[in-house]
């Protein structure tokens, strides 16, 4: 593997782990939004992602699973989640159906918090490869003087 495709490699991970964090963000924003009905109720969102492999040996298989190199990680997309929604008794407020009820997310904060910390702690590694990349890229560099 080249040191060029590591740049490729992490920058995939750091866009994964920003989408990772923006869908964090939006669920904790929303988790105490309020709807009358099941229908206008915010869901909570998640990320799934799928390892992008090298299709370098032009779809070949390879030799062992040693020689197989990643090519990063794509998002397949946001899917919602089917937890159960909150539902409370609250006759006195505004959103309040017919029979008194008011209708949360199913946003669970402390899930979400240890979603953060894991993608912020992901985001941070992906930045330290790129910085040791960069110095062996230099390090080469340097070498023909």
């Amino acid at each position: 593997m080249s040191l060029d495709a590591i740049f490729g490699i992490a920058g995939s991970g750091l866009n994964a782990q920003s989408l990772r964090l923006n869908t964090t963000a939006s669920n904790m924003a929303n988790a105490q939004s309020a709807a009358s009905s099941t229908d206008e109720v915010y869901r909570a969102r998640h990320p799934v992602f799928t390892t992008a492999l090298n299709q370098a040996r032009g779809g070949l298989m390879p030799l062992s699973m040693t020689e197989e190199s990643g090519a990063g990680v794509q998002v397949l997309g946001i899917v919602e989640s089917d937890a159960p929604l909150q539902q409370r008794y609250e006759p006195s407020h505004p959103l309040a159906n017919a029979d008194g009820y008011v209708f949360y997310p199913n946003v669970n904060v402390v899930e979400e918090m240890t979603n953060m910390i894991s993608a912020s702690r992901s985001f941070q590694t992906n930045v330290e490869v790129l910085n040791a990349a960069k110095q062996m890229m230099q390090r080469v560099l340097t070498m023909g003087q």
